[in-house]
């Protein structure tokens, strides 16, 4: 029992020594730990005071960089303020002595106006007692020639004018007619022989004159897809093409509008290819527009090339062909221009043949005649000098060149070559069916020709016939002679041109008849 008794309390005893040595082992760890941890705090304070002093330092170091660049600043800005202020001064000292120079100058002209002011007033004075009295010696001598001729000088004057119009009228119509019977014999008969066997040999189509193309659509759903949302489609195409795109109720078709026949037909073509293929978008659109405007250009040199091939004509520069070739799209007073230069060109040739002259020459010159009106959009002037300028430019000859220039006259005719250009131009444009015109023009014109002759004194009656071709006047023989009708036409035809437009040329025709009656009993 003893022995447990100690065993127990030397177990406790040892028990509680391992409980007091770890105790103190503990303590000894937590105490390192302690002093570790002191050690550490204290190293970041030091840190971080070195830290604060560093960046201390930095933000001092800006904060004198930047006063420094301020203060750089500021300084020129001044400099430039002071040498600103410098350059105004000198300007303004400069002003004031220009200023100061033209009062001088001033100055001195007033004083120079004022002398001759007074040497004028001076002078007028002496003119006018000089005219005074030449005016009191002219009226003198005139109120005694009044005496004499028992008439005012403005009676007599009217009278002297009036006998020497009258004289010169009848002179002139006396050799008006004289000129006219020697020449119209032979020329009006040559020269309607070889215009109606030109007319005979050839007789051409035309084509109408149209603003607006149709394109038929597979059904009326297809406008929406035209349109496009919020109507980017309709947009994209009238910016590309240029035409307008109206989609209205017509059932199963859509219209394009535009002056422009050529952008008609490429807008036609592109949104007959956008229709086939289905895919109708702004970018589909701009690329069928430009693939369609590129194959035209090619086919514009093909219509220009087939032209010239069925002509006959050879060697004319390939852009002259092409520009040749726009003028399938282009009309005038309804007729294609294109087929219009053939029919010239084949009238020319005709005629050439007939008087002698260069026919290939001749056709050439008809067929490149209205080649101005290609371009006449783009460049300012008259289509019959840009054509000879383009004709110039692509080296074809002078005798060409002049007879484009000259087929409505903007230079005179010197050639028989421009003369034969003149006459097929008006055939193909005058022939019956070449060109349309309006009912109300129609009649206006003819109403024009009517009040124009009858405003010529001595007229009885007016008739205007052939479509306006022609106008007929019957003139009253007391008032009229044979020797002032030729006068009156010309009178006539002159007003006629210079009032009123039409093609062709228009016919005035003088007839005076003198009736003498008698009764047998």
């Amino acid at each position: 029992m003893t022995e447990y008794v100690i065993m127990a309390l030397s177990g406790l005893g040892i028990l509680a020594l391992g409980v007091l040595v770890g105790f103190l082992w503990r303590k000894r760890i937590f105490e390192s730990r302690v002093e570790d941890i002191e050690k550490l705090s204290q190293k970041m304070i030091e840190e971080a005071q070195r830290d604060v002093v560093n960046i201390k330092k930095e933000a001092t170091l800006q904060g004198q960089d930047i006063i420094f660049q301020m203060k750089a600043a500021c300084d020129k800005e001044l400099l430039e303020k002071k040498r600103e202020q410098k350059r105004q001064e000198d300007r303004l000292t400069q002003k004031e002595e220009h200023h100061e120079r033209r009062a001088e100058q001033l100055a001195q002209r007033e004083a120079s106006v004022a002398r001759q002011e007074a040497e004028l007033v001076k002078a007028e004075k002496k003119n006018q007692a000089k005219s005074e009295e030449l005016n009191g010696l002219v009226e003198s001598q005139k109120a005694a020639l009044e005496r004499v001729a028992l008439m005012t000088a403005d009676e007599a004057k009217a009278i002297l004018l009036k006998n020497m119009e009258e004289e010169a009228r009848h002179e002139g119509g006396k050799i008006i007619r004289m000129v006219e019977m020697e020449t119209k014999e032979v020329a009006d008969k040559k020269a309607k022989e070889i215009l109606a066997l030109a007319v005979k040999r050839y007789a051409g189509d035309y084509v109408a004159e149209h603003t607006i193309s149709v394109v038929p659509l597979p059904n009326d759903e297809m406008k929406g897809r035209i349109i496009g949302r919020e109507g980017r489609n309709i947009r994209a195409i009238e910016a590309a093409t240029g035409v307008d795109l109206i989609i209205d109720d017509t059932p199963e078709a859509v219209i394009l509008s535009g002056f422009s026949p050529l952008r008609r037909e490429i807008a036609r073509l592109a949104l007959e290819r956008l229709i086939s293929d289905g895919r109708i978008h702004p970018a589909r659109i701009e690329e069928i527009v430009a693939k369609v405007t590129e194959e035209m250009d090619q086919s514009l040199k093909e219509a220009g090339e087939q032209a010239t091939f069925d002509v006959g004509v050879h060697g004319i520069h390939p852009e002259l062909i092409k520009t040749l070739g726009k003028l399938k799209y282009r009309t005038s007073f309804a007729q294609n221009v294109l087929q219009h230069s053939l029919e010239v060109a084949f009238l020319c040739g005709v005629m050439a043949a007939e008087l002698g002259q260069n026919v290939k020459q001749a056709k050439r010159a008809g067929l490149l005649h209205d080649i101005g009106k290609a371009v006449d959009h783009e460049v300012e002037g008259p289509h019959g000098v840009i054509g000879a300028d383009l004709a110039k430019r692509y080296g074809e000859s002078p005798a060409v060149i002049h007879a484009i220039m000259a087929h409505h006259e903007d230079t005179p005719p010197e050639t028989v070559l421009d003369v034969l250009v003149q006459a097929a131009d008006t055939l193909s444009g005058a022939r019956p069916g070449a060109r349309r015109e309006m009912l109300e023009t129609y009649v206006k014109r003819l109403g024009d020709l009517e009040r124009i002759a009858n405003s010529f004194t001595g007229i009885s009656k007016t008739y205007a016939i052939q479509a306006g071709r022609e106008v007929r006047i019957i003139v009253n023989s007391d008032q009229v002679s044979d020797d002032t009708a030729p006068v009156l036409v010309n009178d006539i035809c002159r007003k006629v041109e210079k009032e009123m437009t039409y093609p062709g040329q228009i016919k005035v025709t003088v007839i005076r008849e003198t009736r003498a009656v008698g009764f047998a009993k």
